[in-house]
């Protein structure tokens, strides 16, 4: 008989949960988009959190239901050669492309950059990066033990600073309101929809899904159905203080513009926001603090992108991993923390319409019989509007990347696609795909309808 599970248990795993998602970006994208939505604070959280709370959540359950070994099965339910290639492209973008290349950047930037001499900032993030990465090389090396040393004493450090600085911002708020700008005046929410994307947090749950199940399985919960719900009520307590967390920030950042002014990146922000409050002692804290939080995220980072290489590529060593990875993020890293926001956009627009379409399908894989042919026609037609999302958003940055062809399509979409305009023209082409799909003839009609796996 299985037994029952505690509220305990639920907590201890939700707690993990919490500290793998929570890194640099979670901090610096809901103060900024805080700041920049003003007086349209509710639409553009609301917004937010669907993509930065829902997602991930619904990735998370994707896998518990699922019984997938990890992204490369859950992703070749389209095909196998789609598990690998999508598998890969979402490891390098929550790895070594941008989001480890952030936890170096975001700490120089709070905690650092503002004390120093702008002249010389390159050859400090130079310096800085390459200490870091260093630590991180060497500890992603065997991180068990420093990743259970900083998850039990310094992330809790971190969240009482954190609240604490929170706390004096509620009953002490820098000022009113600010009117919104940008799209944040008359789109708030599908801005808000599209910023949440920036925290990566729905593709860093296809990445770390199975991390969560084995966890699961190790506090002895091993039947299908206590281990699905298990993931969904620990994905609950996980994503309510997020939830927490992400509406005080955003908060923090809508009433600090008259006190602090605006500046280009979160990080920024969120420096001058300590400073407000602290001094520079609050300020130097805080930056201690977030890079031995980032440092854990980066590890952690690092030692998973690192086994998924290496088990695509089983010849090349785990540390040989580490050490190339480790060196690509601290490159990437120089680049600034404004300019590996601005080019992770293009991919991540990109990349999240798979991972939602994918996580939906997966999610509602009962319902069309498992069937290989719905995955792959509504992934491949999801896939040729996002890649004009990724390229728009591109061009936007690099009007000189602009290629006649593309802009033919996209008018053409634009003309065509419903929600086009607003980042979600993909909607309608992934429910054509499926309806495709299902209607679509199969050889392995018979075995899906008595349920049976899909090939693989």
């Amino acid at each position: 008989m299985q037994q029952k599970i505690s509220f305990s248990t639920y907590a201890i795993i939700g707690t993990m949960l919490f500290g793998m998602f929570f890194g640099a970006g979670n901090l610096i994208f809901p103060i900024q988009m805080g700041q920049l939505a003003g007086t349209n604070f509710w639409p553009a959280l609301i917004g937010f959190l669907v993509t930065a709370i829902g997602l991930p959540f619904m990735g998370i359950l994707a896998f518990g239901l699922s019984g997938s070994n990890g992204l490369r099965d859950l992703a070749g339910r389209v095909h196998p050669l789609f598990g690998v290639v999508f598998a890969m492209a979402l490891y390098l973008t929550i790895g070594p492309f941008f989001a480890i290349p952030r936890t170096a950047t975001v700490p120089f930037v709070v905690g650092f950059e503002p004390y120093m001499n702008p002249a010389h900032g390159s050859l400090y993030l130079a310096l800085f990066s390459f200490v870091f990465f260093a630590i991180v090389y060497y500890f992603s090396l065997n991180p068990a033990k420093i990743i259970d040393y900083i998850g039990k004493y310094l992330t809790p450090a971190f969240l009482v600073f954190l609240f604490l600085l929170i706390v004096i911002a509620i009953v002490k708020p820098m000022g009113h309101f600010g009117k919104p700008t940008g799209d944040y005046s008359e789109l708030a929410f599908i801005t808000g929809f599209k910023e949440g994307y920036n925290t990566m947090d729905a593709l860093a749950s296809l990445a770390f899904g199975i991390v969560v199940i084995h966890a699961i399985k190790g506090q002895g919960i091993t039947d299908p159905k206590a281990i699905a719900k298990a993931t969904w009520k620990s994905g609950i307590f996980a994503m309510v203080l997020m939830m927490l967390i992400y509406g005080l920030i955003t908060y923090m950042g809508a009433s600090s513009e008259s006190a602090i002014g605006t500046f280009d990146n979160g990080g920024l922000i969120f420096a001058a926001v300590a400073q407000h409050y602290f001094g520079s002692f609050g300020s130097i804290l805080l930056a201690i603090i977030i890079v031995l939080a980032c440092l854990k995220t980066s590890i952690g980072l690092i030692t998973s992108c690192s086994e998924f290489f290496h088990g695509i590529f089983p010849k090349v060593s785990y540390k040989i991993f580490v050490l190339v990875l480790s060196l690509v993020s601290l490159i990437i890293a120089n680049f600034g923390l404004s300019n590996i926001i601005q080019y992770a956009v293009p991919v991540l627009m990109l990349l999240y319409p798979l991972a939602i379409v994918l996580i939906l399908l997966v999610l509602g894989s009962s319902l069309f019989g498992h069937k290989r042919n719905v995955y792959a026609a509504s992934m491949f037609l999801t896939f040729c509007v996002s890649f004009f999302d990724g390229y728009s958003t591109l061009v936007n940055s690099l009007p000189g990347a602009t290629v006649p062809l593309f802009e033919s399509i996209k008018s053409f979409y634009m003309d065509t696609l419903p929600l086009y305009d607003i980042g979600l023209g993909w909607m309608l082409p992934a429910l054509v795909g499926a309806f495709i799909g299902y209607f679509w003839p199969t050889r392995f009609s018979r075995k899906q309808k008595h349920g049976d796996k899909i090939p693989s």
